[in-house]
C-alpha cells in the first residue's frame, strides 16, 4: 500500500537516496544538463529547486545551508557566483525535464534535465518572439484558383 507516500523513494533507503540526489544535483550544477531516468529527474527537480532558490540570496547562512545539502565547495561557489545572479529575477522553475524515450537495454524511460537559463537553443527562439510569425495555411492559393476556374466555367456557358 502507498499510504502516506508523498515522494518517489527511488527503490533506495534514505541514505542511498540522499547520496544519489546529491551526486545528481552536483552533476547538474556542474554540467548544466544531464541525462538520467525520468523518475530520478523528477525527484531531482524537487530536490534542486529549493537549493537554487536559496542561492538567490548570497548570505553566509544560505551558503551553509546549501553546502549542507551538496557537500561540494566548488559547486556552492559556482552556484552563488554564477547561477544565483542569473536566475535572480525568475520566480521558480529553474530546471526543465525533457523526455527522450526508452533506454535500449532495459526500456527505462529516460529524460534530460537541464537548467533553463543555460540552454542557448531555447534562448535564441525566445529572442525571435518579437518578430511576427507567418503561418502557412494549406492550399490557400489553390482554393482561390478553384474559385476562379468555377467562375471562368460559368462565363463560358
Amino acid at each position: 500500500m502507498r499510504h502516506g507516500k508523498k515522494f518517489n523513494h527511488l527503490k533506495r533507503k534514505k541514505g542511498h537516496r540522499k547520496a544519489t540526489l546529491k551526486s545528481l544535483s552536483t552533476a547538474l550544477l556542474k554540467h548544466k544538463r544531464i541525462s538520467t531516468t525520468l523518475a530520478k529527474a523528477k525527484a531531482l527537480r524537487t530536490f534542486i529547486e529549493p537549493i537554487i532558490t536559496k542561492s538567490k540570496t548570497n548570505t553566509t547562512h544560505s551558503r551553509r545551508v546549501v553546502f549542507s545539502k551538496l557537500m561540494d565547495k566548488a559547486i556552492v561557489q559556482e552556484l552563488f557566483d554564477e547561477i544565483g545572479p542569473k536566475v535572480a529575477d525568475r520566480p521558480g522553475g529553474y530546471v526543465r525535464v525533457i523526455r527522450t524515450g526508452a533506454r535500449k537495454s532495459d526500456a527505462a524511460e529516460m529524460a534530460i534535465i537541464e537548467l533553463v537559463d543555460y540552454n542557448t537553443d531555447y534562448a535564441s527562439s525566445s529572442s525571435s518572439q518579437g518578430k511576427k510569425k507567418t503561418r502557412r495555411r494549406g492550399k490557400s492559393s489553390g482554393s482561390s484558383n478553384a474559385a476562379a476556374t468555377t467562375t471562368a466555367k460559368s462565363e463560358e456557358e
